[in-house]
């Protein structure tokens, strides 16, 4: 009984083994639709480390949609890490939209990284993106703000090395940006919008690009700040503080002048008041010298006393500084 149990395993075991290196079902699905393809070929991609599902099923679907292709090529871009099932779909689509595209660009723009099948389907259907906020300033400094609406059809001629929707939309901004700046108005923005769109359109912004741009549509136009104010007052009142400081130090160059000149008054009138001091030394000196006489002193102090009481006459009919600034 072991025997014949081991015998069943060993009997399950080699046919499995056997349908899995020779894909009698995908010769069977291959032969009924049509597709010339070897029994030995399935083998072979078997060995080569090929799914042949993976072959086989993009070869009946392109032979049904009247795609001759060879099943060398398709296994070359299998090897190469492509998505085989892609391209054939995109083959598919592009012959029935009347878009001419071969089996090798199409397998270069899946190899590159892009959706061979979605550029496709854009071509047919343009896509809309729509950008970001963008914020620009026109020459009476204010601030407009706008988002715009980008209709692009992939170009399949430029999507091997071409740029994205990334550079498209920077593009974009870029020439909403010199457009608003060059308004002399804003009011000249929002009365047109489709100013925008016409002169960022004539700018060939989708060159280089993997899109071809169709139209641009201004979504959304808004009144920021108003930046050129701003800046005005900002200007101001940076020349307010040069002006206060500048003030500053000649304040403070008069105030120093002041005290030098206080400081010299001081000087003289301490060298008066030593000269005063030897007066009376120098006249004792001549009385007794006899180069003086009393009547000649007799004479100083009269002159002295009469013009002390001048001094004092003048004094008391002088009106005080309060007064003056009353009157």
């Amino acid at each position: 009984m072991g025997g014949y149990i081991a015998l069943i395993v060993l009997v399950v075991v080699i046919l499995s083994a056997f349908f899995y290196f020779i894909p009698v079902g995908l010769w069977i699905s291959a032969w009924a639709a049509g597709v010339k393809i070897g029994i030995f070929n399935l083998v072979g991609m078997r060995l080569r480390r090929v799914i042949p599902g993976k072959i086989v099923g993009p070869m009946i679907k392109s032979h049904k949609a009247g795609l001759p292709l060879v099943s060398d090529r398709l296994e070359a871009h299998f090897l190469a890490g492509g998505n085989v099932d892609r391209v054939v779909n995109a083959l598919i689509a592009a012959q029935r939209a009347q878009i001419p595209l071969e089996f090798e660009r199409a397998a270069a723009i899946d190899l590159a990284g892009r959706d061979v099948l979605r550029a496709v389907q854009m071509s047919v259907n343009p896509k809309v993106i729509q950008t970001p906020v963008v914020t620009a300033v026109a020459m009476d400094g204010i601030q407009v703000m706008a988002t715009a609406r980008v209709t692009v059809r992939a170009n399949i001629d430029r999507l091997v090395g071409g740029a994205g929707e990334e550079t498209v939309l920077a593009r974009v901004g870029e020439g909403i940006v010199t457009t608003v700046g060059s308004a002399k108005t804003h009011k000249n923005v929002l009365e047109n919008p489709d100013s925008i769109s016409r002169t960022v359109l004539e700018k060939g912004l989708d060159s280089g690009t993997a899109f071809e741009i169709l139209s641009i549509d201004i979504a959304d136009v808004d009144v920021g700040k108003n930046i050129g104010a701003k800046l005005q007052t900002d200007q101001a009142d940076a020349d307010k503080r040069i002006a206060q400081a500048k003030a500053e130090e000649r304040r403070a160059m008069a105030v120093a002048e002041e005290q030098e000149m206080r400081a010299r008054v001081e000087e003289m009138r301490a060298k008066v008041v030593e000269a005063e001091a030897k007066v009376p030394i120098a006249m004792a000196e001549a009385l007794k010298a006899g180069r003086l006489g009393v009547m000649d002193y007799m004479n100083y102090q009269n002159i002295k006393a009469d013009t002390d009481m001048r001094d004092g006459i003048s004094k008391a009919t002088r009106p005080e500084e309060g007064e003056q600034e009353e009157s």
